[in-house]
């Protein structure tokens, strides 16, 4: 690898072997280093690769504003998680944990309270990413002489959740958070009951809402043009397509992009399937 520049003493920007463009980490990289010489490999660390279109030069950047134990605790944390969520957990979601981390660490050590109030909506909505974000937090501290409140488990699983998605930028995983609150919030209205987030129906509602939320950021809904499926849905479940018109409404103005007519009839099968389900004594 040859070094293309150096952001401090611990990380610099590479030229991999394989022509793309790396950040390396490790003690005493940078220092003294120029840009064309080759890396040093036995001090080598860690390399992240950017994902995501980043810009190796920004990405690098961030590396280097993070503490080097904190990059490695951050990427040993997240073993946990890959192995209880089987998952893919790329440089992205080790940087932005680790940078996390940082300022936790530093609230924790001065005593600076900090509050979650999206934490009820992620326990309910993604059970799987919190019970991984907890064991992820319990081995971060052990590693800490001031551990961490455990409600930091909160951002840990927002992380998770952010790594299955296609933007890169946490604030869309808190956006999409509070648009599925806000939509179980109308149903419930709607129906005048509360539905029960933890049930299978509501499940795969959820699911189905990620992955819309995944096809209407790259511009790939739903559009099979099926007309006859869509007025024969429409025709059995009056009720729920009204309400998956109003669900319509809320997304479109908070995600800024129309829907088709294919994602709201499968909005409202998923609505049918819950009001079903709570309907049986």
């Amino acid at each position: 690898m040859e070094i293309l520049r150096v952001f401090n003493n611990n990380v610099v920007l590479a030229r991999a072997d394989h022509g793309g463009e790396v950040i390396v980490t490790g003690r005493g990289l940078g220092f003294q280093a120029k840009p064309g010489q080759p890396v040093d490999e036995s001090r080598v660390v860690k390399v992240f690769v950017p994902e995501d279109g980043r810009d190796p030069d920004n990405f690098g950047s961030l590396v280097a504003a993070v503490p080097p134990e904190h990059l490695v605790l951050a990427d040993r944390a997240l073993d946990i998680a890959r192995d209880e969520l089987g998952i893919v957990l790329g440089s992205t979601t080790v940087i932005a944990l680790a940078d996390h981390l940082s300022f936790a660490i530093v609230r924790s050590e001065n005593a600076i309270p900090m509050t979650y109030p999206l934490r009820g909506e992620v326990v309910h909505l993604y059970p799987d990413e919190y019970a991984a974000a907890t064991k992820v937090l319990t081995y971060i501290n052990t590693q800490l002489s001031t551990p961490l409140n455990m409600d930091e488990a909160v951002a840990v699983a927002l992380h998770l959740v952010n790594a299955g998605f296609a933007s890169g930028d946490l604030s869309y995983t808190y956006q999409m958070t509070g648009v599925f609150t806000q939509l179980f919030d109308i149903m419930g209205a709607e129906y005048n009951r509360e539905f029960d987030r933890d049930s299978v129906n509501a499940a795969r509602f959820i699911t189905h809402l990620r992955y819309f939320f995944v096809r209407a950021s790259t511009g790939k809904q739903l559009d099979e043009r099926s007309g006859k499926l869509r007025d024969a849905i429409r025709n059995v479940y009056p009720d729920a397509h009204a309400t998956a018109v109003k669900l319509q409404a809320v997304l479109e103005l908070r995600l800024g992009t129309p829907l088709t007519d294919d994602e709201v009839t499968y909005l409202t099968l998923h609505i049918a399937r819950m009001v079903d389900e709570v309907r049986v004594p």
